[in-house]
C-alpha cells in the first residue's frame, strides 16, 4: 500500500488542478461493485487534486426499458437508432435514473456532485446526425452530432469544488426546431470528447467492455498500448462498428487541444485510478500527432 501511494504522488503533482473527462459506461455501468468502485475513484480523484468531470451513457438501461416497452433496440454504425418513442425512453433513463443513480453514489460522501444534462443552459447543442452503411447515408432518427458546446455552466461548478454529472442529451442548434421541443440522442462518446475539448482538460478517458483497442482483431487479442492520432485516423476505416465512436472522440480530443485520450477496461476494479495515479494502466492511450507513437498499423478492432 505504502509503495503504490508513494508510486501515485508524481502523478498527484502532475495533474494537480487538471481537468479530467470520464466517460462512464459498460459493464461498470450495471455491476453493483464496479459503480460502487468507480464513484470511489471520481472521489479520489477530487481528493487528489485534479477535476473530474462525468459524461455517462446509459445503453444497457435504455435496452432494458424498451424491452420492458416491447420497443425495438436497433443500431447502425454503433449508434443507436432513435425515434420519437425511443427518444422518451432514452431521454427518461439517462436524466431519471442513470444520472440519479451515479449522483447519489458520489453524494453519499459529502455534497460533491450535480447532475445535468446536455439540454441544461445549452450545454449542447446538436445537429442531426447521419449512419453510413455501405457508403450511403443512413438516416437513424432523433440523433445527433454536437455543434457547440457552452462549457461555462460545466466550469463553474469545477471551480466552486462540484463534480458535474452529465447526460448526453443535446438541443438542437436550429432554434426553430429547439422551440419545437425536439431534443437529440448523442453518443457519449462523442459528448465527453466535445466537452473534453471546450474545457481544455488534460485526459479523456473513456470505460468500455473490452481491453483497448486489439490489433488485427479477430486474429488476436494483443492491445495496443499507445497511438498517435495520425496512426489512429489511418486505422479508424477498418474498425468494428462499435469501436468507431469511441476512437473517433479520442482522435476529436487530441486534435483539439486535450493531452491524450485513453479507452479504458472498466470491467477492471479502480481503473480509473490504475490508469492515472500507476504503472499499471490499462487499455489504449491515444496522443497527439508529435507525442510517441505505437507504430500500430494493423489493428482492426
Amino acid at each position: 500500500m505504502a509503495d503504490a501511494l508513494v508510486e501515485a504522488l508524481p502523478r498527484m503533482a502532475r495533474h494537480q488542478g487538471r481537468t479530467v473527462v470520464v466517460k462512464f459506461g459498460g459493464n461498470a455501468m450495471v455491476d453493483d461493485g464496479l459503480k460502487a468502485a468507480f464513484a470511489q475513484d471520481i472521489l479520489c480523484l477530487r481528493q487528489c487534486g485534479l477535476n473530474p468531470v462525468v459524461v455517462h451513457g446509459g445503453g444497457p438501461q435504455i435496452n432494458a426499458q424498451l424491452q420492458r416497452l416491447g420497443l425495438e433496440s436497433r443500431f447502425e454504425s454503433g449508434l443507436r437508432v432513435t425515434t420519437d418513442e425511443t427518444m422518451e425512453v432514452v431521454r427518461m433513463v439517462l436524466a431519471g435514473q442513470v444520472q440519479r443513480e451515479l449522483v447519489g453514489l458520489l453524494n453519499a460522501y459529502g455534497p460533491h456532485a450535480v447532475g445535468l444534462t446536455g439540454e441544461d443552459a445549452r450545454l449542447m447543442t446538436a445537429v442531426k446526425r447521419y449512419a453510413r452503411r455501405d457508403g450511403r447515408s443512413v438516416d437513424i432518427g432523433r440523433v445527433g452530432g454536437i455543434a457547440h458546446v457552452d462549457a461555462g455552466i460545466v466550469q463553474d461548478l469545477v471551480d466552486s469544488g462540484r463534480i458535474p454529472v452529465i447526460s448526453s442529451i443535446a438541443r438542437p442548434e436550429d432554434h426553430k426546431d429547439a422551440a419545437e421541443g425536439g431534443v437529440f440522442n448523442v453518443n457519449a462518446d462523442t459528448a465527453a470528447a466535445a466537452l473534453a475539448a471546450a474545457l481544455g482538460a488534460e485526459m479523456l478517458l473513456i470505460l468500455t467492455d473490452v481491453a483497448g483497442l486489439y490489433r488485427n482483431w479477430p486474429h488476436s487479442d494483443e492491445v495496443i498500448a499507445r497511438l498517435t492520432a495520425g496512426e489512429l485516423a489511418r486505422l479508424l476505416p477498418g474498425l468494428a462498428a462499435g469501436m468507431v465512436p469511441k476512437m473517433e472522440g479520442c482522435l476529436y480530443a487530441v486534435n483539439n487541444g486535450v493531452r491524450s485520450a485513453r479507452v479504458v477496461d472498466g470491467r477492471v476494479e479502480h481503473s480509473v485510478l490504475l490508469q492515472i495515479l500507476t504503472d499499471e494502466g490499462v487499455g489504449t492511450v491515444v496522443v497527439p500527432d508529435d507525442g510517441a507513437g505505437a507504430g500500430a498499423e494493423r489493428a482492426t478492432a
